[in-house]
């Protein structure tokens, strides 16, 4: 029997662009490069971003030193 998963949080493009202080359109050029966080594209087209691929995201994105 499968059991159904129920995913995180999930943030709009505006959610992420506040929380990172960026403005729409470097969130955009970010994920034409491939360099922005993973969405996910909904059926009227807009897209979101779940809170755990957000943070690790950000992780690999820290800075070591």
């Amino acid at each position: 029997m499968a059991v159904a998963v129920r995913p995180g949080p999930k943030l709009t493009v505006d959610e992420v662009c506040d929380e990172l202080q960026i403005a729409r359109s470097t969130f955009y050029e970010w994920r034409q490069k491939g360099r922005g966080p993973r969405c996910i594209r909904l059926p009227n087209g807009s897209l979101r971003v779940r809170r755990s691929d957000f943070e690790n995201w950000l992780m690999d994105y820290e800075d070591p030193s």
